[in-house]
């Protein structure tokens, strides 16, 4: 076996390439996250098409949720416990019109977030793609 390519405890080098951690790791883990929706979901609430659908939510608990959801989806420890997409969207959709075009505003707003946190693009594409999975799944389409 290559000393080049193993690594002991004892030598303090990290064997774990950058390909076997998580995206949530890699973006920076909880304080990663935690910084990026609170810019989100400050950004949203200042858009103006986006800002009516959160008109009495609680967004201390919102961010609470968005933090575990996105940890979970990111790879990070931990199951995420909250609805699923489609239930938690399902009352937006019907009473208050949400549309996949409000869904693509949101998507913009957090790749703006994460591209201001200076998140390298190469990441930033690859949690966009995870992004992109939950709009079939919250209209209805899966």
């Amino acid at each position: 076996m290559s000393t080049a390519t193993t690594s002991s405890a004892m030598d303090g080098v990290d064997s774990t390439s950058p390909s076997d951690r998580t995206l949530y790791e890699r973006l920076g883990g909880s304080a990663a996250v935690e910084a990026a929706v609170e810019i989100f979901y400050n950004r949203i609430i200042a858009d103006p098409e986006l800002a009516p659908f959160f008109e009495g939510v609680d967004m201390k608990k919102q961010r609470r949720k968005q933090i575990a959801f996105m940890t979970y989806v990111f790879g990070g420890a931990g199951a995420y416990e909250g609805r699923d997409l489609y239930k938690a969207h399902k009352r937006l959709i019907e009473e208050q019109g949400l549309k996949e075009r409000h869904f693509d505003l949101v998507a913009g707003h957090l790749q703006e977030t994460l591209r201001s946190l200076n998140v390298p693009e190469n990441l930033m594409d690859e949690a966009m793609a995870v992004v992109a999975t939950a709009k079939p799944i919250i209209f209805g389409r899966v």
